[in-house]
C-alpha cells in the first residue's frame, strides 16, 4: 500500500460494525461498486480514483478515468495491487465475501451496508467524511432526503418488481429496493418473502399485483416482455422502469423521488 508523507492515519467505523484505520486523506481509491463510484466521480474525486469495476458506468467515462479492476464478484486483484489503493470501498451485498476479506488483509476496506433510504443516507455521509469531501457530501445527502420528503405518496398499491427472467426473480423484503417501493407508494406483493426469491407465474397469478415493475437491470427488460406478463395478470398495468433508480443508492437518489412521482401519476404505455 502506498503512502504520502503528508498523510495520517484515520480510524473509522464503517456500516458493517468493521473498524478500518487508512492513510487520511486518501490519495488512491478503488471503488468495487457502481453506484459508489458515482458518487465519487460527483464528489470531486475523479483524481483520485485509481480503480472501478466493469459495471461503474456512470460518469460515462468512469472506465477510462481509472484502472478496470474486474467485476463485483469477481475482483482482480493482480491490476487492484497495481492501483496501490490506501482506501477500497465496496459493499456487503454487491461484493463476494472472499474478495473482500482478501482485499482486507492488504488493504483499508470500508464496507456499506444499504437496504434502505436512512442507511444509503449514511453512507453518502460516510464515504464524505473519510475522503476529507463532508462539505459537498452533506449537502447532497440534504438535498437527496429533501426531495424523499417531497415525494407525494398516495395510498399504498400492490406492486411486484422483477429483476430477472427465467427464472422470475422478484425484489422481495429486506430489499434496498423494496424500501424505494414503499416510499415512492407502492406495497410489495411479495414482501412475506425475503430479498430475491424465485417465483413461479402460478405465484405471481395468486398475488394479483395491480402493478408490475420489470426493472431495466440487472435483466434488460424491454418492452417485448409486456405481454409475457400481461398473459399472467391481466389486469395489472405492467411497465419497464429505471433500475438504476430503485437500486443506486448514491448520488443518483437525487432523481429517484422525481421518477417516483411520475410513476404515480402517468398510466402505462399501452
Amino acid at each position: 500500500m502506498a503512502y504520502n508523507s503528508h498523510q495520517r492515519w484515520a480510524t473509522t467505523v464503517d456500516q458493517m460494525g468493521r473498524e478500518v484505520r487508512f492513510p487520511y486523506p486518501p490519495l488512491r481509491i478503488v471503488s468495487l461498486v457502481p453506484s459508489q463510484t458515482e458518487l465519487l466521480f460527483d464528489l470531486g474525486l475523479r483524481k483520485r480514483l485509481e480503480g472501478v469495476t466493469k459495471f461503474c458506468i456512470h460518469p460515462h467515462y468512469a472506465r477510462h478515468a481509472a484502472s478496470v479492476i474486474g467485476g463485483t464478484k469477481n475482483f482482480d486483484f493482480i491490476k487492484i495491487r497495481a492501483a496501490q489503493p490506501d482506501l477500497i470501498i465496496g459493499n456487503k451485498e454487491e461484493n463476494y465475501q472472499e474478495g473482500i476479506a482478501e482485499l482486507a488483509q492488504h488493504y483499508p476496506v470500508w464496507m456499506s451496508n444499504i437496504t434502505d433510504l436512512p442507511e444509503a443516507l449514511d453512507m453518502i455521509r460516510g464515504v464524505g467524511a473519510i475522503t476529507g469531501t463532508t462539505h459537498l457530501a452533506a449537502p447532497l445527502a440534504a438535498t437527496i432526503q429533501n426531495g424523499f420528503d417531497q415525494l407525494l405518496a398516495p395510498a399504498l398499491v400492490p406492486a411486484a418488481y422483477f429483476i430477472w427472467r427465467k427464472p422470475y426473480m422478484v425484489a422481495a423484503s429486506g430489499t434496498f429496493i423494496d424500501d424505494m417501493l414503499r416510499r415512492a407508494g407502492f406495497i410489495n406483493a411479495f414482501a412475506h418473502l425475503g430479498r430475491y426469491p424465485e417465483v413461479t407465474p402460478a405465484q405471481l397469478a395468486k398475488a394479483a399485483p395491480a402493478r408490475i415493475f420489470l426493472s431495466s437491470e440487472p435483466y434488460p427488460f424491454k418492452e417485448k416482455h409486456l405481454a409475457e406478463f400481461q398473459e399472467i395478470c391481466p389486469q395489472a398495468q405492467i411497465e419497464v422502469v429505471d433500475g438504476e433508480l430503485f437500486s443506486w443508492y448514491g448520488s443518483r437518489l437525487r432523481l429517484s423521488a422525481a421518477y417516483f412521482q411520475t410513476l404515480q401519476t402517468t398510466p402505462a404505455a399501452e
